[in-house]
């Protein structure tokens, strides 16, 4: 068993989205945009015809998987390795609250996957629990798996699954919401590649 194929999808639109706030793990849930989001992005992520549906716990990304089983009736598994990094301290700040009481803190924690937010977890550490979640699936799954999560844990996901140094990890663009990325390998090449990255309905 393994998996020739990943789709990596990030969830809708939140009010902290929107708003510039750091989410981490608060379990915050779509607005109105986030939801139009999702159901305009299922149609073209069932037409990638995935094999099975594995959605973190936190209700932005089971809400945003939600629209997928809608229009294809796929149960989705639900993990929640596939959370957010945990902020810390920071969750529900702004950035401009954290950079006033943490000046600096920020920009170094967008450079360098190995620091953490006080209180929080590295991306390093948020990327190692991503890639048990596919390691498992590996062992047991052919095919297609889409992964139903959120930004800063897919990026760190694809720079652990393509091997990058973690150096350039920073250089891989983020994900806007309810976007994706898809990633493959040849069956005679256990080695993932990128094959598209942020795409979505709405360009």
């Amino acid at each position: 068993m393994t998996l020739s194929r990943l789709i990596l999808w990030r969830h809708g639109q939140t009010g902290h989205n929107a708003s510039g706030r750091l989410q981490g793990q608060l379990d915050v849930e779509l607005n109105d945009i986030g939801l139009a989001q999702a159901r305009q992005a299922a149609p073209l992520v069932a037409a990638l015809e995935p094999d099975l549906l594995v959605t973190s716990d936190l209700r932005r990304a089971a809400d945003t998987a939600a629209a997928f089983t809608a229009v294809t009736g796929m149960a989705p598994r639900v993990d929640k390795r596939l959370r957010e990094t945990d902020v810390g301290q920071w969750m529900g700040m702004s950035g401009a609250e954290v950079e006033a009481d943490w000046p600096g803190a920020l920009a170094n924690w967008r450079a360098d996957p190995a620091f953490a937010p006080p209180g929080g977890e590295t991306r390093l550490e948020v990327a190692a629990r991503a890639v048990e979640v596919v390691a498992e699936l590996d062992l047991t799954q052919d095919g297609t798996a889409l992964l139903c999560a959120h930004g800063g844990l897919i990026t760190g996901l694809i720079g652990r699954l393509l091997g990058l140094p973690v150096e350039l990890w920073p250089s891989l663009g983020g994900l806007s919401n309810c976007h994706w990325t898809v990633l493959a390998r040849r069956a005679d090449d256990i080695r993932w590649r990128l094959l598209s990255h942020n795409v979505g309905a709405t360009g």
